[in-house]
């Protein structure tokens, strides 16, 4: 069994220090350490890295997105259902939401889900994110296994059924901690676009 050298210890033990505090600042492949997003807390944040080893599910939101904001309970209630099998971060994308404005979102909405702040669209792009609420799925490795709709409970801005009748984040979760392939692995989303945010 191989030793560590001193300077590669001392990185294992900040890592370490970083992933029992919740984060780890490492860089996003195809960013630079200042585009990264961030916690509330200002702190530079990969949710894949620090989630390494478990299922990640992405949840796009805004604060003034009137579709986003009638999913909260959803996407509490699954956050809750799976919270010991996947690890589940809330991704604001509009530079305009400050970490003040995100923590009166989060306790209106009674949200026990960590937050991050997007505003250089490091996850948007990674998830292949387009609007909110949009959610992502991410195996143990990394891998982007789904994205989309949470379900189809909208058919169209302002126009949606009573409940919806199918369920494509909770199956994809399911499928991906089951070890299961997600079929389909993108169902187009109803809401607020992201490319309208400066």
């Amino acid at each position: 069994m191989c030793s560590p050298n001193p300077s590669a210890f001392r990185m294992i033990r900040t890592a370490i220090l970083l992933c029992g505090l919740g984060f780890a600042p490492v860089v996003v492949p195809g960013t630079s350490q200042s585009n990264l997003p961030e916690s509330l807390a200002g702190t530079t944040v990969d949710p894949l890295k620090s989630s390494e080893g478990h299922v990640v599910v992405m949840l796009f939101v805004r604060t003034d997105c009137p579709i986003s904001n009638r999913y909260a309970p959803t996407i509490q209630r699954l956050s809750e259902k799976f919270r010991d099998r996947a690890n589940f971060w809330l991704v604001y994308p509009d530079a305009a939401e400050s970490a003040a404005r995100i923590r009166l979102h989060l306790e209106e909405f009674h949200y026990a889900i960590p937050a991050l702040r997007d505003i250089h669209h490091a996850l948007v792009n990674r998830a292949q994110a387009t609007i909110t609420p949009e959610t992502a799925v991410f195996s143990e490795s990394g891998k982007l296994v789904y994205h989309g709709r949470i379900d189809n409970w909208y058919e169209d801005f302002g126009r949606s059924r009573p409940a919806p009748t199918t369920h494509e984040l909770e199956d994809a979760i399911r499928n991906t901690l089951d070890g299961k392939a997600t079929s389909p692995e993108h169902a187009s989303a109803v809401g607020c676009y992201i490319s309208d945010l400066k």
